[in-house]
């Protein structure tokens, strides 16, 4: 938790630092004003982003309240012509408790996210700023599976996984795929005639040999985004022979 919250206030306070430079620069405050808020919304997002990495790849829910106390304590102490005020809400609703939703189900579809509402605020004697802004930071992943028997236990396994941030197609920076045999999960990886086909749209096709005594063929694909946010989906090929 701490190495994340010390990242992300290093990017923030280096946005910060090359702002104060600019007012020695520069008489505008109101445009420096503005350079602050948008510093301080990249830096918003930085530590919500570092959170749900910590959070997705084990680290407790609680991490991500306590990172955003101390980021708006950080940041109510930096600006130097009035006093800026943070107060966030972690989403308590539909799928989401205290702003962090972690859903990696057996249905095919996978989901780590973070949800939080916040109003930043800022009075000097001549600006007026009340931002309120919703920050939504959203990893999903779809997989769909197939296979055949071509002769005894053998099968051909196909596996397609979609990959999503906020909604929208992304790229993984890598992808694990698992298959259950005999109650035990193996590698794809390890098998034989294994390809792995990227699709350059956040779309990555999986194929392999196996040899597996069910009729029912569960598959788990494990991911990280470019973010480095942790997400599964389990499912359960289709027989196509």
């Amino acid at each position: 938790m701490i190495a994340i919250l010390v990242v992300s206030l290093v990017l923030l306070s280096t946005q910060l630092y090359i702002y104060e430079v600019s007012i020695s620069l520069d008489g505008d405050k109101a445009i420096h004003v503005t350079d602050f808020v948008l510093a301080v919304r990249l830096g918003f997002k930085n530590v919500v982003t570092g959170s749900l990495v910590n959070i997705s790849t084990g680290g407790d829910s609680s991490i991500l309240g306590a990172n955003l106390e101390g980021w708006a304590s950080f940041v109510g102490r930096l600006y130097q012509f009035g006093k800026p005020v943070i107060n966030f809400t972690l989403r308590n609703a539909t799928s989401y408790t205290n702003g962090t939703q972690i859903s990696w189900g057996t249905n095919g579809f996978g989901v780590s996210g973070v949800y939080v509402d916040f109003n930043f605020s800022l009075a000097d004697g001549q600006v007026n700023v009340q931002l309120p802004h919703t920050l939504n930071v959203t990893t999903s992943l779809v997989v769909e599976g197939v296979y055949q028997t071509p002769a005894g236990n053998t099968k051909w396994i196909n596996v397609t996984c979609y990959m999503f941030n906020e909604g929208n197609p992304a790229l993984a920076q890598n992808m694990t795929i698992f298959y259950e045999s005999s109650s035990s999960w193996l590698r794809a990886d390890e098998q034989s005639n294994y390809s792995f086909v990227d699709y350059g749209d956040g779309t990555y096709r999986i194929s392999f040999e196996a040899e597996v005594l069910e009729e029912s063929i569960n598959v788990s694909a494990q991911a990280y985004d470019l973010r480095g946010i942790y997400v599964q989906a389990n499912t359960t090929c289709t027989n196509i022979s």
